[in-house]
């Protein structure tokens, strides 16, 4: 990862797959929000539709921001890497990061936001929508983790009948 900023948001999940399982699953952006729940919804736009870098992703949020807001993918390194750099504002910044340990894959995700408004704004931010987006954050890749490892273990839904 770059540096950090000091108020990134960071979770990290060990999920009994391997990286290229974890990968497809975190590649499917359309489904991040049934696993990120502070998002509301996440497309891929533009001329390049799949995954790569350079490909515009549109994500809306519960984010400070704008209700929707453009990502461009800067760094992608297939079953290792997915890094999204917002489109009007570096600072704005989502890295998935994939570690394959022997069975296991440890995810980090890390999310950076700004906050604008000076000091007060901050520590009103730090004290309340921090704390629940990193809640939810943990909470979301355990729930990635309840797709990878479900997806992996081939098991059939009573739908599918």
């Amino acid at each position: 990862f770059d540096a950090p900023s000091a108020h990134a948001l960071t979770a990290t999940q060990d999920i009994d797959a391997t990286a290229a399982a974890s990968f497809a699953v975190i590649s499917e952006v359309e489904n991040w929000p049934v696993w990120l729940s502070f998002l509301r919804s996440v497309r891929i736009v533009g001329d390049r539709p799949s995954l790569e870098v350079g490909a515009d992703i549109a994500i809306r949020s519960r984010l400070p921001g704008e209700e929707e807001e453009l990502f461009e993918v800067d760094r992608f390194l297939t079953n290792h890497h997915l890094s999204l750099v917002g489109a009007y504002s570096c600072r704005r910044r989502i890295d998935i990061r994939l570690e394959q340990k022997s069975s296991l894959t440890r995810v980090t995700v890390r999310l950076d936001y700004p906050t604008y408004g000076g000091v007060m704004a901050a520590l009103l931010d730090r004290l309340t929508r921090r704390r629940r987006l990193q809640a939810e954050l943990a909470d979301g890749l355990v729930h990635l983790k309840g797709l990878v490892e479900f997806k992996r273990s081939g098991d059939v839904l009573l739908d599918d009948f």
